[in-house]
């Protein structure tokens, strides 16, 4: 009974666009009419059953006839040749010689139902692999799972949802719009189905249908605080701020204790040129990060431009700097430390900031003309 193992990331053996493997030659080869036991990371504790197979063809090839061959090492799911006998001198523990000998086996999945070995829910298996992708934000392979999984059950409106999930990852909005219609024809009444569907249609710039189908999740769950959350986000874009502010203080009753939603009424304030209150939803927001990780730039950026507006510059420059702590080369958090440096009178340290911009970018043009205001100032 042989059994052959594959890495979990092979997601083609799911879709069977992956019918071929090569191995180092075994002792009894290979032969026509074999049956394959197929399994994922067989020697982990992450091991799982895929599927049966049968060997329908088997061909023997040089290990230097092999070692530059990209079109096979595409084939067998590597980027290139080198790529793939990199990882042959990790699996295979004694050293490769010219002249050894590698077997490339062709086979074709067979039905559950014809499986001589232990027989498990395919689709289970899959879902459970793409989730795992989709968690660990390898969105081009969970959707390739996901879709596999849909062949067993189309109607599974979990599928067809987190398929759109991917698919909005990927920026594949159209597709992912199709995901969700299909799933809301099955069960219309799903709120999450209807919001992902907002953000999709946001993304699409599409804002007015965004937001009819937000009131759709609302019907549904007013109290939902996700829904809520994209609700005051697609409000604040169609430049309805204060429904947009009602939103989030609504959001804040339900849940104070999620700086987004703090970040998020900040931002808001500031559109509505109303920094003090902008201010004190930052420092909320930056209050409930006690994971110092959770402290982003952007947030501090954020609150050094509130302070920026408020004329307090000596804080402003704090809140820049750490943001730049964060994220040495992006170049809005320099320039805006550049900018307070000049509202300082400290010309000579804000030009040494404008030439830092003009080294990671040499044509930005804001950059030149502050550096050279700095220069006539000194």
């Amino acid at each position: 009974m042989p059994i052959i193992s594959f890495g979990s990331q092979d997601v083609d053996l799911i879709t069977g666009k992956k019918r071929m493997t090569i191995r180092k030659l075994w002792k009894t080869p290979l032969k026509e009419g074999d049956r394959l036991h197929c399994y994922w990371n067989l020697v982990s504790k992450e091991k799982k059953k895929i599927f049966e197979a049968e060997v329908t063809k088997t061909d023997l090839i040089s290990f230097k006839d092999l070692k530059n061959n990209d079109k096979l090492a595409k084939q067998e799911g590597y980027k290139d040749s080198k790529d793939m006998i990199k990882d042959f001198k990790k699996m295979y523990v004694s050293e490769i010689n010219d002249e050894d000998k590698f077997q490339l086996i062709y086979f074709k999945k067979l039905d559950v139902e014809d499986w001589e070995g232990e027989k498990i829910d395919e689709k289970s298996m899959v879902v459970q692999r793409a989730d795992i992708l989709f968690d660990s934000g390898k969105y081009d392979k969970s959707a390739i799972c996901y879709t596999a999984a849909l062949k067993f059950d189309p109607k599974d409106v979990y599928l067809l949802n987190k398929k759109g999930d991917n698919l909005t990852r990927l920026g594949r909005f159209d597709e992912a719009l199709e995901c969700y219609d299909k799933a809301l024809i099955i069960e219309n009444n799903n709120e999450y189905v209807w919001n992902n569907k907002a953000i999709a249609l946001l993304n699409c710039e599409q804002y007015e249908d965004a937001l009819i189908a937000n009131n759709e999740a609302m019907k549904i769950n007013s109290k939902n605080s996700l829904i809520l959350y994209w609700r005051g986000f697609i409000l604040e874009v169609l430049g309805r701020f204060d429904d947009a502010l009602n939103v989030y203080d609504e959001l804040l009753k339900i849940d104070d204790k999620n700086p987004e939603v703090w970040n998020g009424r900040g931002n808001l304030l500031t559109d509505m040129d109303r920094p003090e209150e902008a201010l004190e939803s930052y420092d909320k927001a930056l209050e409930l990060c006690l994971d110092e990780e959770d402290i982003d730039a952007t947030a501090q950026n954020r609150k050094g431009n509130a302070l920026l507006d408020l004329g307090r510059y000596k804080e402003a420059l704090t809140c820049y700097d750490k943001a730049i702590e964060l994220s040495d080369d992006n170049i809005d958090f320099i320039l805006n430390k550049g900018v307070v440096l000049m509202e300082l009178n400290e010309f000579q340290e804000a030009m040494e900031t404008f030439t830092k911009v003009l080294a990671i970018a040499p044509n930005n043009d804001d950059a030149r003309v502050l550096r050279e205001e700095c220069l006539e100032n000194l």
